[in-house]
C-alpha cells in the first residue's frame, strides 16, 4: 500500500469515528487526490476549526473555487456544521476529510 492509501484508510476511520457513517471510498480517494501533496505536510493536511481565517480560505478556495458555489452566508454555516460534528475538543482536523464532508453537506459529488 502507498501512503496516500494509508492515508485515505485513516481518513475513513475518522469519518466512521468522528461522524458515525461509513465513508465513500471512492468519493474519498477522489477528495484525496485533489488536495495533492498538501495531504503528506502536517501543517496543511489539517484544519484549524478555530481560526475563522482558516475557515475563509476554505471557504474561497474550496467551496468556491473547486466546488463553484457562490459566495453566502450557507457556506460558512456549513463549515461551521462540519466544525462542530468533527468536534471542537479535536485537534487533528483531516483537510481531506472536512473537504469531503462538505462536499456531502452541498450535495457537491457530482464535481468529482
Amino acid at each position: 500500500m502507498s501512503k496516500r492509501d494509508d492515508l485515505i484508510k485513516k481518513y475513513a476511520e475518522d469519518i466512521k469515528d468522528k461522524f458515525g457513517e461509513a465513508a465513500d471510498m471512492d468519493l474519498l480517494t477522489k477528495v484525496t487526490i485533489g488536495l495533492g501533496p498538501s495531504i503528506y505536510n502536517i501543517d496543511a493536511s489539517k484544519v484549524s476549526g478555530s481560526d475563522e481565517k482558516e475557515l475563509e480560505t476554505v471557504k474561497k478556495n474550496y467551496l468556491m473555487k473547486k466546488l463553484g458555489m457562490s459566495d453566502s452566508p450557507e457556506l460558512m454555516e456549513g463549515i461551521k456544521t462540519v466544525m462542530d460534528k468533527y468536534g471542537s475538543s479535536n485537534r487533528n482536523k483531516h483537510r481531506a476529510v472536512v473537504y469531503y464532508m462538505l462536499c456531502k453537506h452541498f450535495k457537491k459529488q457530482s464535481v468529482y
